[in-house]
């Protein structure tokens, strides 16, 4: 047997991985015809639809450009009404600070006292107020009222009772102040709890 594969010719392996037969050598080399269709419809296609999808494309885009302009200039117009109305808050939160500076000055003045400066702390006091008031300012009516966390800070608690329920301010601390429906000054207060 082993005689047999000896005497059969050599097989040259260069030879065996080159042969192709020729209807395989044929489908490698052309191109099939499903390419070839694509690129002849291509190539036939009206200029005039081209340059229509082309037009119909640009709109679109177009119309979402504009509806995205239009969507910022909302923003800006919103975000610039709040601005006019909430600008003079940093100004108001600095002159409510000078104002609870003045009403401590004025806790060891006596209510008849007419010392000219007294006189003049109470002006400067209600002077103030005035222009803070016709500003949008309002005081946070948080006495005997029920605590709200948006609009106060509890400061500490007491056990609750008949008189003042759980929940209930007990005692205000420190004025709290709202300015144009906004906290400026969040009311510290003594609330009664269980």
């Amino acid at each position: 047997m082993s005689d047999e594969l000896s005497e059969e010719a050599p097989v040259n392996e260069t030879e065996v991985e080159t042969q192709i037969p020729p209807a395989v050598e044929e489908e490698i080399s052309e191109p099939s015809t499903e390419e070839e269709l694509e690129v002849e419809v291509e190539e036939e296609r009206d200029p005039l639809e081209v340059a229509l999808e082309r037009a119909e494309f640009a709109e679109k885009e177009i119309a979402y450009k504009d509806a995205e302009i239009q969507n910022v200039r909302k923003r800006m117009m919103g975000e610039k009404a709040e601005l006019i109305q909430y600008g003079g808050m940093g100004l108001a939160r600095r002159m409510l600070t000078i104002l609870g500076d003045v009403d401590r000055a004025m806790v060891g003045i006596e209510a008849d006292d007419e010392s000219p400066i007294a006189q003049g702390l109470r002006l400067l006091r209600n002077k103030m107020w005035h222009e803070l008031q016709s500003d949008g300012v309002v005081a946070i009516d948080a006495k005997n009222a029920s605590f709200d966390p948006a609009k106060m800070e509890a400061i500490t608690t007491i056990p609750s009772s008949e008189q003042f329920p759980t929940g209930t301010v007990v005692d205000v601390l420190e004025q709290g102040y709202l300015y144009k429906s906004k906290v400026i000054l969040a009311a510290r207060v003594v609330v009664a709890s269980d």
